[in-house]
């Protein structure tokens, strides 16, 4: 049986007014406490992906498959990495297009363990993300991992702070800027490019769909869509429509002047190209890459995870696109 309860109005509990609290940022911290990533995203995000989730896949798998999702980060922890990393476990299990391991352990990225998958799940894994610092012989090895896989025929998935790895910056000559470079080439390029700048969260863009016939941005119906989130943009000399085959990019031309205004006047794009998500063949591989997931917000954009898993079908193998380079060589 409930039992009213009478309630004291606050002016008769001898309370005083509070100071107002101090305007916060609203950013979520990092996924890391006591120097160790965190591997639990948050419920609540957990759920509005769940809503979210495709019903079936694009096209059935041509056998079953397997993804390993790699979640170490060398540099800055997104929160969202261990979102992104149950959204590919999610998604799996709902379309029945693979099944997944998460790994946070860069010990488990050899030739031996690789062979078990069919695509890596590169989740936010900046900086040298494979790199023993304390053994060359073993940053070697994981190194020659990755890429015999991939080059062997395999997939790789890289979302958002993947490309933001195996990079730095070079003197230049007296009294010039220093000069961004990337720390390992075969990757750069693999990859598609490397980090350069970020608008912040929450940056507005328009996102254009730079090729409407492929499966892979069918779901947008080729109409642009406006978009909230942290924008990266990639070093002019490591990203290029003659080496990768893009699918969405930023239409810079309605950003506003004061946003264009931001991005370093010494390392900006003189192309204006801004490119978000694109896909590319590395030997006998695939590649696909989507710039856009920053914020947990996103992985519950039904649009976004349609193409997330039309990218990751097309990595793995199944789903057939056009991946020529955008613009010849």
């Amino acid at each position: 049986m409930l039992h009213a309860q009478t309630v004291t109005p606050q002016t008769d509990r001898g309370l005083k007014t509070p100071q107002p609290a101090k305007p916060l940022s609203g950013d979520r911290p990092q996924a890391i406490a006591d120097g160790r990533q965190l591997e639990t995203p948050n419920s609540g995000d957990v759920v509005a992906v769940l809503d979210a989730l495709p019903d079936h896949a694009i096209v059935p798998p041509k056998k079953p498959r397997r993804i390993l999702v790699y979640a170490y980060a060398d540099g800055w922890v997104h929160s969202s990495i261990p979102l992104a990393a149950r959204m590919v476990e999610e998604m799996g299990k709902k379309t029945g297009a693979w099944t997944t391991t998460i790994t946070y352990n860069p010990v488990d990225i050899t030739s031996e363990n690789l062979a078990y998958f069919d695509c890596i799940f590169l989740d936010q894994t900046t900086g040298a993300f494979l790199d023993d610092k304390k053994d060359p012989a073993v940053t070697e090895a994981r190194r020659k991992a990755l890429l015999d896989f991939v080059r062997s025929g395999k997939g790789i998935v890289g979302v958002h702070a993947a490309s933001d790895s195996y990079h730095g910056h070079a003197e230049g000559e007296a009294g010039a800027p220093a000069k961004l470079i990337g720390t390992w080439p075969e990757w750069n390029k693999a990859i598609g490019g490397f980090f350069k700048f970020h608008w912040l969260y929450p940056q507005m863009v328009t996102v254009k769909i730079d090729d409407p016939k492929s499966p892979l941005t069918a779901m947008f119906h080729g109409k642009e869509f406006a978009i909230h989130d942290e924008i990266y943009t990639y070093a002019q000399d490591s990203f290029s429509r003659k080496n990768v085959h893009v699918l969405t990019s930023i239409d810079y031309t309605k950003m506003s002047d004061a946003d264009k205004a931001k991005e370093p006047a010494a390392t900006k794009r003189t192309d204006g190209d801004y490119a978000l998500s694109w896909i590319r063949r590395e030997g006998k591989g695939r590649v696909f890459y989507e710039a856009l997931g920053h914020n947990e917000h996103v992985y519950a954009m039904p649009a976004y995870l349609q193409h997330m898993l039309a990218g990751i079908q097309y990595a793995l193998g199944d789903l057939e696109a056009d991946d020529r380079p955008s613009v010849a060589k």
